[in-house]
């Protein structure tokens, strides 16, 4: 949903075409953004690693960078460089309390293999 709020230079507005929050991930969101006082942000970006060769990194941040498109949705604010943004459009991210299988998870339409962890994908 946009925003009246003027963003910092260089960082543009997101929405659910590039990734989707669902209702309990942004409820854990937000608690773990209070709970870790890291920053307002989540950054999730994608690298090289993991047995399928490109992984997932989530990493609570305080600032946005020139490049960055904000994705805001149930009062959780997630960041995404645009390099990560081609891997990531369309993905949804879930979280589960459950005791097995809990935590986050990412639904990548684009993904081609998934390991069995959830960790690592490929295209």
């Amino acid at each position: 949903m946009p925003t009246t709020e003027v963003l910092p230079e260089g960082v543009r507005e997101g929405n659910e075409k590039l990734l989707e929050i669902s209702p309990e991930a942004g409820a854990k969101l937000v608690q773990l953004t209070e709970r870790e006082e890291k920053g307002d942000f989540l950054r999730v970006k994608i690298t090289g690693g993991g047995c399928n060769g490109l992984v997932y990194k989530m990493q609570f941040v305080g600032e946005t960078k020139r490049g960055d498109i904000i994705v805001r949705a149930h009062q959780a604010s997630i960041l995404v460089d645009s390099r990560s943004a081609l891997y990531l459009k369309g993905t949804k991210l879930h979280y589960s309390s459950k005791l097995v299988g809990g935590g986050f998870k990412f639904t990548n339409p684009n993904a081609t293999a998934n390991c069995s962890c959830g960790e690592s994908f490929s295209i």
